[in-house]
């Protein structure tokens, strides 16, 4: 009964963060008059600031220190946050920049690719085997994309954007193993000071934007919990699910933004759309039966990642 518990709170906890991060369009988009580039370096600089107090509160600052000390000594592991650093930055940016222009479908699309994208990291970069399965899963992704670049007359380059400076996020974490809340803050720590001096630079050639509404500084002091809460809620999660209930659960975000574009804010879906997302779901239930044909009885998922 106490396994049944662990493992009903780990799919409650994993679900809240699917389900916080697939409304999060509607919070990028209550500041979508704001430059892009600012709402990330507010989002940067407020992320860290969160989870150095957050680390306070956990007594983890030590830890967090320790890490520092160690990235001193090891510059593999400091590239390693910096690599992190910078591909989450990206990924934050793309994502932030696709819903405030009106293409939060094609970023719906970049989080469903996502899972097979990492599955061909994994073939290329760690000489993982795919068997026939993950090879059908990974041709029928990649023509998904061929039909959306022909039929939609461009490359859905925000789509694959995302997919792949999240993936090689992931790997990078994989390779250096970090604790996911000090791994934030070390990774907003190595962007923050950059993003501080953009900060400034911009208020100081815009003075417009310093005469902002409250609600909306607000809401850029906000987008540090709005980070931190949802990744909270799946390092929780994520200790306590099999990978096969996470596979399942991952698909939830991208569904609801999917829903959120096409029925609240009228983005087109057109033919292409409709071939592209046949294509990729089909790679995904593929993908899912397998996955739950090779590890019936799989252990839990130790691993943690971040998301946008």
């Amino acid at each position: 009964m106490g396994h049944f518990s662990e493992e009903k709170q780990g799919v409650l906890y994993t679900a809240a963060s699917y389900l916080l991060w697939g409304v999060l369009p509607l919070y990028w988009k209550l500041l979508e008059a704001r430059p892009a580039l600012e709402i990330l370096a507010h989002r940067i600089i407020w992320s860290f600031a969160f989870m150095i107090i957050l680390l306070a509160a956990t007594g983890q600052l030590g830890a967090w220190r320790r890490e520092i000390r160690a990235m001193r000594r090891q510059p593999a592991l400091a590239w390693g946050i910096a690599a992190a650093a910078v591909l989450i930055s990206a990924n934050w940016f793309i994502y932030i920049w696709a819903v405030n222009h009106r293409h939060i479908v094609e970023a719906s699309l970049g989080y469903y690719i996502n899972p097979l994208i990492s599955v061909a990291l994994g073939m290329i970069v760690l000489r993982e085997r795919l068997n026939i399965g993950q090879w059908l899963s990974f041709l029928l992704a990649a023509a998904g994309v061929a039909v959306m670049a022909v039929e939609y007359g461009s490359f859905p380059w925000i789509s694959l954007a995302l997919a792949l400076s999240f993936g090689f996020y992931g790997l990078v974490k994989k390779l250096a193993s970090v604790d996911s809340s000090i791994g934030l803050a070390l990774e907003t720590m190595a962007v923050m000071p950059l993003s501080a001096i953009y900060v400034l630079w911009l208020y100081h050639e815009t003075p417009s934007l310093v005469h902002a509404a409250w609600w909306q500084w607000a809401l850029l002091l906000g987008s540090g919990p709005a980070t931190a809460v949802p990744l909270l809620y799946f390092a929780k999660g994520v200790k306590r699910v099999s990978m096969t209930m996470l596979g399942f659960l991952q698909y939830i975000s991208p569904t609801i933004s999917l829903l959120l574009g096409v029925f609240l804010f009228g983005e087109p879906f057109t033919r292409a759309h409709l071939y592209a997302f046949s294509c990729i779901w089909t790679a995904l239930i593929v993908f899912s039966v397998v996955q739950i044909k090779q590890a019936p009885g799989q252990k839990k998922w130790k691993r943690s990642s971040f998301k946008a």
